[in-house]
């Protein structure tokens, strides 16, 4: 084999290893399967949702503005109306649209928590029941479902987008 052709399969080779090791390197994380979590991990999350349907459960959401992130832009989808952007207009609204209308408002988690994690930023699905009472002395019994969005900040993990939304029967 001559000089040259030996040059170029060598070339040849060099230059498919670099593609290869540069797809490898630069989209991995692209298709990356979600992390499992671990057991630690999910009852980390368990606690931190059983903490915020506590302080739901108080009726005062200062209580509950601990978990949430206070940026104006953000977006927090919930029954009651459709969205709210930002925590200022959050707390308004679940003031005016949940507690001044229910004296009785008692939110519980289930245990089908389900969570996916990457690096400072974690989302959370699960379902969950109220019982409530209108002012009136209507009851309200219902199941619900929720996705919430947490980003770590300042070694606290706060709520950044909120998903509720209830069965319809069609």
């Amino acid at each position: 084999m001559s000089f040259a052709k030996a040059f170029k399969i060598s070339l040849a080779i060099a230059l498919f290893s670099i593609f290869l090791g540069f797809n490898s390197f630069f989209i991995k994380d692209t298709f990356a399967e979600p992390i499992s979590n671990t057991q630690t991990e999910k009852l980390e999350f368990k606690q931190l949702i059983d903490q915020t349907h506590a302080a739901w459960n108080s009726h005062n959401p200062d209580a509950l503005s601990k978990f949430y992130v206070k940026d104006a832009d953000l977006i927090f989808y919930d029954a009651l109306p459709m969205q709210y952007q930002g925590w200022d207009e959050y707390k308004q609204g679940i003031q005016k649209n949940l507690f001044d209308k229910m004296p009785k408002f008692i939110l519980s988690a289930s245990d089908d928590l389900h969570l996916t994690q990457r690096d400072n930023l974690a989302w959370t699905t699960f379902t969950w029941h109220l019982s409530a009472e209108l002012n009136d002395g209507t009851p309200i019994e219902t199941d619900g479902r929720q996705t919430d969005i947490w980003e770590k900040r300042d070694g606290e993990w706060l709520i950044i987008h909120e998903h509720i939304s209830a069965p319809v029967s069609l």
